[in-house]
């Protein structure tokens, strides 16, 4: 089971740590951060203890309101319950009751100067994609006209050599050679590099090459969402496609369905402007517009 450590989130949002400075190795393996409302007003029926509390200005407030007694019987009973950790928003103060239950329990508590919903927007963000089911594949990623692609292929197909030409033309590099897929949801696939392989190109005869010093910054991006799958293969005579429009084909990717595209390679061949013509042809088509559909009524009318 993936998890994410809290030192993780310490790091990523700067986060100040109050107490539990040893048990930041502590680990989340729920999406979706919980504020502990109803859990201290007294209802614990269905408290997902498995998951990061945060405290915003209406729970510290509610706190502030109850008699000494009160306020410790209800943190009391929801730090015993060992969530993974609390994280106070907005550099709320007067924390001292808090910082002692939690000490006692030996729970982190973290505080950020963020708003509340900015900060749960984030986290919950970042949580979702580390706890994302991922594979790698072998393949080129690439962000075509604001359409994720993945090229595929074997060896020496010429997948970074396209990427190549396509960067030239100001499209972007997502990652060459080992493709983090991720599954955000049922319908989504996120694809990323591996971190080792991060703004490089492997080129034969040249070696690697890294576009964002060569091409700019614009020339990479981190991930993008795939929503179109080119395969490069060789030359077949046989095999070629001369319809006004082909049948949908699909690939999955972890139980999710992403349209594939095949493109058979010939010296003297585009394969660049191939790949743009795809992208482009799928933004359309998500518009609704078919270009066969088009000429057939033209050549009905």
């Amino acid at each position: 089971m993936k998890t994410v450590m809290i030192q993780q989130l310490v790091e990523k949002f700067k986060l100040e740590v109050l107490t539990g400075e040893n048990r930041l190795n502590r680990t989340v393996s729920k999406t979706r951060v919980h504020r502990p409302g109803l859990e201290f007003a007294g209802y614990y029926e269905f408290f997902p203890q498995e998951r990061i509390q945060v405290l915003g200005l209406k729970e510290i407030g509610y706190l502030h309101t109850l008699t000494e007694e009160e306020r410790d019987a209800r943190i009391r009973n929801v730090v015993k319950y060992h969530p993974p950790c609390f994280v106070v928003t907005r550099d709320q103060e007067g924390l001292t009751y808090l910082i002692d239950h939690c000490r006692r329990e030996d729970i982190p508590l973290l505080r950020t100067s963020m708003t509340t919903s900015k900060f749960i927007g984030l986290v919950d963000s970042y949580v979702t994609k580390m706890l994302a089911p991922e594979i790698q594949v072998h393949g080129v990623c690439m962000n075509v006209a604001g359409i994720g692609i993945l090229l595929r292929g074997k060896s020496g197909i010429g997948k970074s050599e396209t990427a190549l030409t396509l960067i030239r033309r100001g499209h972007r590099l997502v990652s060459d050679d080992a493709v983090v897929l991720r599954k955000m949801n049922p319908e989504t696939l996120i694809g990323s590099h591996d971190g080792k392989t991060r703004e490089f190109l492997a080129l034969r005869s040249i070696g690697l090459i890294n576009v964002a010093r060569i091409y700019g910054r614009s020339a990479f991006q981190e991930e993008t969402r795939i929503v179109l799958d080119i395969e490069l293969t060789k030359w077949k005579d046989n095999e070629l496609n001369n319809e006004l429009e082909l049948e949908p084909r699909f690939t999955e990717y972890m139980d999710v369905k992403v349209p594939t595209v095949q493109i058979q390679l010939q010296p003297g061949r585009d394969v660049a402007s191939l790949v743009e013509a795809a992208a482009n042809n799928y933004y359309l088509q998500q518009q609704g517009y078919s270009a066969a559909e088009e000429f057939i009524s033209r050549l009905n009318m």
